[in-house]
């Protein structure tokens, strides 16, 4: 069976096929992402919640691949900013901002600000392509849910991971996302946590 991630993040199928390899029961499964697409649609990212913009990518990839596919959506919630970025994590500097300029936005919004909660959270979809002429959407998409909760510090620390893992640190722990790095990030991460509910998808499938 073929699985599609679909992004073009390289941290991000990173983390998601660390992930997905470690199970067993998975082993019959084989991984691509949207680099062995390369003339892929661009999903925009216009929804309103993790879980719609989860399934809009997912369902719009499944259909231009022909095969069943995984896409997420995840965003970073801090609670002195009423809960921003939130879905708006990856634009909120801008279409083109790096990751340094993300946190550097991030940090200098919290100047001076006492209660540093945030939360990272990710919701997962699972979509089956459209039979060929068929209008049947039913159950064709399926999403859960992962949250991850801790803090925000004051300034960033550790190399591992991407996007706002350099100043996340979760709770139960004292370093970031960035410093404890991959195998510590992909047990207790938000994006695990919907993984792990994704995969019961998935074994009913396979």
């Amino acid at each position: 069976m073929k699985l599609v991630l679909a992004t073009r993040n390289l941290g991000k199928v990173k983390e998601l096929t660390a992930m997905l390899n470690t199970d067993r029961q998975l082993e019959s499964i084989q991984i691509l992402s949207l680099q062995d697409f390369p003339d892929a649609p661009e999903v925009i990212e216009d929804r309103d919640t993790y879980e719609e913009n989860a399934s809009k990518k997912a369902t719009v990839i499944a259909d231009y691949t022909g095969l069943r596919t995984l896409a997420d959506d995840a965003g970073l919630e801090v609670d002195a900013l009423g809960g921003a970025p939130g879905v708006h994590s990856k634009r909120w500097a801008g279409d083109d901002a790096t990751d340094a300029i993300r946190v550097q936005k991030l940090l200098k919004a919290l100047e001076g600000a006492t209660n540093r909660k945030a939360r990272f959270v990710a919701a997962i979809a699972i979509a089956e392509p459209t039979a060929p002429n068929s209008s049947d959407f039913v159950n064709r998409v399926q999403v859960v849910v992962g949250k991850c909760e801790g803090h925000i510090t004051h300034a960033p620390a550790g190399n591992s991971g991407f996007g706002y893992d350099p100043i996340f640190v979760p709770n139960g722990y004292e370093k970031t996302f960035a410093e404890l790095g991959d195998t510590i990030k992909n047990q207790i991460s938000h994006r695990s946590e919907a993984l792990r509910l994704a995969l019961k998808l998935l074994y009913s499938e396979i």
